[in-house]
């Protein structure tokens, strides 16, 4: 796999029309979308977006870079990565990921961000990569623990999702954080 995008269970790779109903699988699940001002997704809603991602492969300067995650063994789409916000003047992007609910609790999303935070620092040449979790979102926010991200603070009334507004908890990581691990 180009890029070290990948480990013993999992891979990363560029989205493609083939992921759709993947993409979807997850998108349109209600518990999926909880802390999200998206979703459920619609099929159209689920196109739409796809189109956007493969859109921004083909940008000469790209500032997103979205990965379908794949199970090695059984090599399904199970998920999304992204880094977007993909600032190269000041080096810092932001990340997020994305898992089928019939693979939580099995760590992939903490291999997700790790891969991540590899590419970042050491492809794209980040300085730091931030993330956020609404503040209810414990499993979220035990993964930016897991990969040794930074609390930073607390961003309040952030994002407004179906429910009302949601807090953010704001984590990071410096490339110099990666080296000392």
């Amino acid at each position: 796999m180009e890029n070290g995008l990948e480990n013993n269970t999992i891979y990363l790779t560029e989205m493609t029309d083939g992921f759709l109903m993947d993409i979807h699988g997850y998108a349109s699940n209600e518990e999926v979308c909880k802390y999200q001002p998206w979703g459920p997704n619609s099929i159209e809603d689920t196109k739409t977006y796809l189109k956007e991602v493969l859109a921004d492969v083909m940008k000469d300067k790209r500032t997103r870079y979205v990965f379908a995650v794949v199970e090695k063994t059984s090599n399904k789409m199970i998920g999304a990565g992204e880094l977007f916000h993909v600032d190269y003047a000041n080096k810092n992007g932001e990340m997020g990921y994305i898992i089928h609910p019939n693979f939580w609790g099995n760590g992939i999303a903490t291999q997700v961000a790790h891969l991540l935070l590899d590419f970042g620092f050491k492809e794209l040449k980040l300085n730091r990569i931030s993330a956020t979790c609404d503040v209810r979102n414990i499993a979220s926010e035990k993964v930016l623990k897991k990969v040794g991200m930074i609390q930073e603070g607390l961003l309040r009334e952030n994002i407004l999702l179906k429910d009302g507004w949601r807090d953010s908890f704001l984590y990071s990581n410096l490339s110099r954080d990666r080296m000392t691990k």
